[in-house]
């Protein structure tokens, strides 16, 4: 089964990479939403050879790392399907800021709501580190704010872009405060990523806390397998991306469906494993898994997303229509008050669905 993921997604780039060109060439409805299944499936497909790999690695090298390790590796396959897309000839100017959007609704709403409606039916209460999940949302925060709400109320440019000056700046602030993030998530402050009964030691202890030995060769043929499962999805990203955008000019689809078929490809794996977590009562490893695919999300996308767009002039439009502003703020507010306390119950796993509902009622009924 496992070596079945890969050889799935290097037999449809051997296929592609012969009749692509010509597919793509003369693409009509029929042969495009054959196309569209067919890379979806496979990608999603291939993407749990890459949540298998990260984590086997998780085991190794233990929490935090192990969680970043799958975190990063899904993230990296969204900035590789927005950055296709937006390289294609007729790049969506939106698609970045439709995809970040979704995922802070996807993960924060849908996956978030879903898993703590199911651990409350199972587990009544469920606990969880609070130091780690207030460090992630104080990060989200200014970075979703800086990244999807400003670019609407600045006065350089217009139609919530951003000027060359402000997109260099933001992705450095970016870029340099996920960084902090990550410093002190896999050093000083590890523990607070760690589930509250498996840390018996004090926080400043593990710090300076010796990993066990590891094994070196495993390690690397587990890397290795894992670039081996990214690979495929990167090469089929650029065919994914042209249907995709020929699906929605032809059906005459909400642009923001786009950003939502990204994110869904991309984190149902992640989404799922974080669902596994939670009905085995481990919600601490469910919400690195959650608020870590948002805090890097934002972290790498934002910096991807603006650098393409200064290399190629072509414009990315960041900032988010009213509605979708209050259903920003509503959600970030709501997280902290959910993630306020060390205690979730089934309310709260409802609150944020019925945000989720909105918002997909929101995408079709604007």
């Amino acid at each position: 089964m496992t070596s079945m993921r890969p050889f799935t997604g290097w037999l449809t780039v051997a296929v592609f990479l012969l009749f692509g060109a010509g597919w793509m060439t003369h693409l009509n409805y029929a042969m495009a939403l054959s196309l569209f299944v067919w890379l979806f499936l496979v990608i999603v497909w291939v993407a749990f050879g890459v949540v298998h790999e990260a984590e086997t690695l998780a085991e190794m090298l233990g929490e935090p790392l192990g969680t970043l390790v799958l975190t990063l590796s899904i993230v990296v396959i969204e900035v590789v399907l927005i950055s296709a897309v937006m390289l294609a000839s007729q790049g969506n100017a939106t698609l970045a800021r439709d995809t970040m959007y979704a995922v802070l609704m996807i993960v924060l709403n849908g996956v978030v709501g879903l898993g703590l409606l199911m651990g409350g039916i199972r587990h009544y209460e469920q606990t969880y580190n609070l130091k780690g999940a207030s460090a992630y949302l104080s990060v989200i925060i200014p970075l979703t704010i800086i990244a999807l709400v400003l670019p609407n109320f600045t006065t350089s440019t217009h139609d919530g872009t951003l000027s060359p000056v402000q997109a260099v700046m933001f992705s450095l602030l970016t870029i340099g405060l996920y960084g902090i993030f990550l410093w002190l998530q896999t050093g000083r402050h590890r523990g607070y990523f760690v589930a509250p009964d498996a840390q018996p030691i004090d926080p400043k202890e593990m710090e300076h806390q010796r990993p066990e030995a590891l094994d070196k060769k495993a390690l690397l043929v587990h890397f290795a397998l894992l670039l081996v499962n990214i690979l495929p999805i990167v090469i089929l990203a650029k065919s994914m991306a042209k249907i995709l955008d020929y699906g929605i000019d032809v059906t005459g689809a909400p642009a923001a469906l786009g950003g939502i078929v990204i994110a869904v490809l991309v984190f149902a794996p992640e989404g799922i494993s974080a669902l596994i977590a939670i009905r085995a009562d481990r919600l601490t490893r469910a919400i690195n898994l959650c608020l870590g695919a948002v805090t890097s999300t934002l972290g790498l996308t934002v910096p991807a997303v603006l650098g393409i767009s200064l290399f190629t002039s072509h414009p990315v439009l960041l900032g988010l229509a009213p509605s979708g502003m209050v259903m920003l703020v509503s959600t970030l507010i709501l997280s902290s008050i959910t993630f306020s306390n060390s205690r979730t119950t089934m309310l709260e796993g409802a609150v944020h669905l019925s945000l989720f509902v909105v918002f997909l009622v929101l995408v079709f009924s604007p």
